[in-house]
């Protein structure tokens, strides 16, 4: 029997707010767990971070790609909790293998036990504490990740999958490939925009330090997430509450429809990553800028403008996502796809994410609700705040709901 289309449980907006609500209490209960200082493992920000980072990815890669083969015939709740332990797995392998001991073998800056080697060695421009140089690769990978979170599902978004559809490719075979042609993009996008800040932290020859110094104002890496993020936002607001607008208007053929969609994101990404910059300091105590000058410089405070312009960000991901998802893109009127759906949403989602931008910094969440030692005071809460990470980690119940268990148990199925 054929299996209908899936329908809010509870109707709408009832559905969405109970959705939002069990999301919000998972993550709540996990970040004490895992994150919190205050908890039983104290992992904030490192390597917490670096996990929930690639926790996502590798869920894009079975999701997006592999389209939840083999497991995508299994029932609910075991296919759910099956993508999940096999998710942890990849994880695992991923980080502890494919990177600290596969591609660490030829690029130290990627392998969290050569670094703590040549630490231990002395054979590093300073000596750290135990742990601390480790720490520079599990920062290497989180930024390998973060080039991904545009560079592996641009080609579903903005590509209609090309160039591996249209074929007639099954699983896995399809999605290994699709996986294979984006890792390529990522590949060079990290070697471009990444690989120059560790050429500044390990100096010599065989990396050249940052080429965006006199661009950004500083040499950080920083610089990239402040605009990439937005990149970021940018390409998942397409298939979600934008409904693949303004995109669809373009009606060039794969790949030429793909670059001019990708050129435009990226300057709109940049755009509006200078817009944050000239509007930080309007809200942002000035006695945080003149502490972070006082102890690094100018360029400090240059980078502490680019990262929290990625963190801006950061706060349109659940408004976005959980308005697609579980409030079904509501908007006046019958039509979800016309331009005045799009412009509702948009604005709703700025709007709400400037909600949790004060409930998070003014409103002091960070510190009552997540433990973060460095916001007791306003001046500090800005540049200590790291809250990327709990938005990144707020999502991952949202998106395990939707990608592993189809949404179960808040939709059900029309008979």
């Amino acid at each position: 029997m054929a299996v209908g289309a899936l329908k809010p449980r509870w109707g709408q907006p009832l559905t969405g707010i109970i959705s939002l609500l069990v999301f919000s209490v998972i993550a709540l209960i996990t970040w004490y767990i895992f994150s919190d200082p205050r908890g039983p493992i104290g992992w904030f920000p490192y390597p917490f971070v670096m996990y929930l980072a690639m926790m996502i990815l590798v869920g894009l890669w079975q999701h997006m790609f592999l389209g939840d083969w083999p497991f995508q015939n299994l029932g609910q709740p075991l296919r759910g909790i099956v993508e999940t332990v096999v998710n942890l797995v990849i994880v695992w392998f991923v980080i502890d293998i494919l990177f600290y001991r596969v591609l660490g073998i030829g690029f130290n800056f990627l392998s969290y036990y050569g670094l703590e080697a040549a630490n231990l060695a002395g054979k590093l421009p300073k000596v750290a504490e135990p742990g601390a140089t480790g720490k520079l690769a599990q920062v290497a990978v989180v930024c390998f990740v973060l080039i991904g979170f545009y560079t592996y599902p641009v080609f579903t978004i903005f590509f209609g999958k090309w160039p591996v559809a249209p074929s007639d490719l099954k699983q896995p075979n399809k999605g290994l490939a699709e996986i294979g042609v984006a890792t390529t993009l990522t590949l060079f996008c990290y070697a471009v925009l990444i690989a120059p800040f560790f050429g500044l932290l390990f100096p010599g020859a065989a990396l050249n330090p940052p080429w965006w110094g006199g661009v950004g104002g500083t040499q950080h890496v920083h610089w990239v997430f402040g605009w990439w993020e937005w990149a970021i936002v940018i390409l998942f607001m397409t298939p979600n509450v934008w409904r693949m607008k303004p995109w669809s208007a373009i009606t060039l053929p794969q790949p030429w429809k793909g670059l001019v969609s990708m050129l435009i994101s990226f300057v709109a990404a940049y755009g509006i990553a200078l817009l944050c910059r000239e509007l930080i300091p309007l809200w942002v105590p000035a006695e945080t800028l003149h502490h972070l000058e006082a102890a690094k410089g100018a360029s400090e405070v240059q980078r502490f403008f680019w990262i929290h312009s990625a963190e801006i960000a950061g706060f349109t991901l659940i408004p976005f996502l959980i308005w697609h998802h579980y409030f079904d893109d509501m908007a006046p009127g019958n039509n979800p796809d016309s331009w005045g759906g799009f412009f509702f949403r948009t604005a709703g989602v700025c709007l709400f994410a400037a909600v949790l931008y004060w409930i998070f910094y003014y409103g002091n969440f960070g510190h009552w609700a997540l433990g973060n030692h460095h916001m007791t005071e306003l001046a500090e809460r800005f540049s200590h705040g790291e809250s990327l990470v709990w938005n990144f980690w707020w999502i991952i119940p949202l998106l395990w709901n939707e990608w592993f268990f189809h949404k179960w148990p808040f939709y059900v199925h029309e008979h």
